[in-house]
């Protein structure tokens, strides 16, 4: 098995602006096969919006979802771990914050994430997450609404 998050991690992450309408991050994770994005700004990690922070926060209260913004239903201060980390930590951050996903951050800046699915990977790789875990995240401009963060 592997021993630090760097060896299961997907490098990479895909980042919305702050500004960015919830259709356009909602339409940016179904592209990219994701279940969430980094809000970034300027190349820092400001938040994360899943799926279901779409459908909790704002769907379900009947929100316009094309003038809403990721910013107001972002997760803040998101938990996040390293690269160098053990992926021992990975597991207990997830299980502690109830969390399906970490931002991977090196020197502040976004270099990758890891999910559940990654990690049951990990740990056995003829698992049925497999196929959800491979190459999610294709190369982006990230000076578009969303992209590829990188150092």
């Amino acid at each position: 098995m592997a021993e630090f998050v760097r060896e299961v991690m997907t490098a990479g992450a895909v980042a919305v602006r702050p500004d960015a309408s919830l259709v356009g991050a909602a339409q940016l994770m179904r592209d990219q096969g994701i279940g969430g994005v980094l809000v970034a700004t300027d190349g820092r990690v400001v938040g994360v919006l899943t799926d279901r922070d779409i459908t909790l926060r704002a769907v379900a209260d009947g929100a316009d979802p094309l003038t809403v913004s990721a910013q107001a239903v972002r997760t803040p201060d998101p938990v996040v771990i390293g690269p160098d980390d053990a992926v021992s930590a990975a597991v207990g951050l997830m299980r502690a914050h109830a969390i399906r996903r970490l931002p991977v951050l090196e020197d502040g800046r976004a270099v990758g994430m890891v999910g559940l699915g990654d990690l049951a990977v990990a740990q056995d790789p003829d698992s049925t997450h497999s196929s959800t875990s491979a190459g999610r995240h294709p190369e982006a401009d990230s000076q578009a609404p969303g992209g590829t963060l990188r150092r």
